[in-house]
């Protein structure tokens, strides 16, 4: 029967099975100490593979500590932390779960108070650093201010990414994304609004584009061909507010936009990126954004449909039906739930039975 949901049908990228397409989107945890995974990133990704989860994304890993958004981010820019990260992949594979992880920088937007301790910026005293940024444009207006970018700069940082990638091999993750969304560095290089640079890497889209299509072509090369390579993407800026799905504003063309996605989805399929993972926002600290069930998916289906290129829907997915309907419309391959996981481990198990599929379940919870 499984194979009439197209929820339960396996997908197939590169050498990777995935056994279903309910994944779990990376979501950071703010409970690493100096960049490393403990019990409780353990118990928390387990219970998701268990649950049923086809692909379980580990949070946005920082490549280099001033990369962190906070000090209590997740890490892998030292040898160190690869033990840690192999215990976590090894019991994924145990349960069930493809295991991947999320590669970030986070640009002007690192150094910040965890979310529960009010996320402003920390000071020196709280063990705050200073950041850099494309431009040297402070995400809001009271946040600090970044330094601009030098061209040695960004040579590091996409050395930083390549040796971070290295490490997700010895780590055995089997999936790699990298995080080019929310207005981390990544972003803040795509957009306007953050980049404001005269050189080769600001201006116009091509300039915009070339260091993050550079850092994915460095990574691309490390990262074994068999491997799936994934892209996070914010689709717009939402600086034309809710309007932008219908026709775009003013406001819209001077900022990261549909229409620009579409070409950078492009671009990244040539280096040999598999699948697009397609956000939305994060630039603008009052963009009005229209949040509602399934409200991201359209940039799903247009980046697929015009990019040709596999896409993952995320954005308040919560309900199997609705899930399904995405999938059964062709609107996405996959896709990501987010905070409904976070409520419910076992979601997947039960969006199955939702729809009279038998899935495996682990021995020790049969008489459930």
């Amino acid at each position: 029967m499984t194979h009439h949901i197209n929820l339960f049908k396996p997908l197939h990228i590169q050498s990777i099975e995935f056994k279903n397409r309910v994944w779990m989107s990376p979501m950071c945890q703010y409970s690493s100490e100096d960049g490393h995974p403990n019990d409780w990133h353990f118990v928390h990704l387990a219970s998701r593979a268990i649950g049923g989860a086809g692909l379980v994304m580990i949070e946005a890993t920082a490549i280099s500590p001033e990369g962190r958004i906070s000090l209590a981010d997740s890490g892998i820019w030292s040898n160190k932390h690869i033990p840690g990260f192999l215990r976590i992949t090894k019991m994924l594979k145990q349960y069930g779960a493809i295991a991947g992880i999320q590669l970030v920088h986070a640009g002007r937007k690192a150094s910040t108070a965890i979310p529960w301790q009010g996320s402003g910026p920390l000071t020196r005293a709280q063990g705050g650093w200073d950041t850099f940024a494309p431009s040297p444009i402070p995400f809001e207006i009271g946040q600090t201010t970044p330094r601009e970018m030098t061209l040695d700069d960004m040579k590091h940082c996409k050395k930083d990414f390549v040796a971070a990638t290295e490490r997700c091999i010895e780590a055995e993750f089997q999936v790699l994304e990298l995080h080019m969304a929310h207005g981390y560095l990544m972003h803040e290089f795509l957009s306007p609004l953050s980049n404001q640079r005269s050189d080769n890497y600001g201006g116009n889209l091509e300039n915009r584009m070339r260091f993050p299509l550079e850092v994915a072509n460095a990574v691309r090369a490390k990262w074994p061909k068999e491997l799936p390579l994934f892209v996070r993407i914010s689709a717009t800026d939402w600086a034309g507010g809710p309007q932008e799905l219908k026709s775009p504003s003013s406001a819209e063309l001077n900022s990261w936009n549909l229409a620009e996605s579409i070409i950078f989805s492009q671009r990244l399929k040539e280096i040999g990126v598999n699948l697009i993972d397609c956000s939305s926002g994060g630039t603008l600290p009052h963009a009005v954004i229209p949040v509602g069930p399934s409200y991201q998916v359209p940039f799903a289906q247009q980046i697929r449909t015009d990019a040709k290129l596999m896409t993952a829907a995320v954005g308040m997915i919560t309900q199997p039906d609705q899930a399904e309907a995405i999938l059964l419309s062709e609107q996405a391959d996959a896709v990501f739930i987010g905070r409904e996981l976070l409520r419910n481990p076992y979601w997947p198990t039960q969006a199955a039975k939702h729809f009279g599929i038998d899935i495996p379940k682990p021995k020790q919870y049969a008489r459930a």
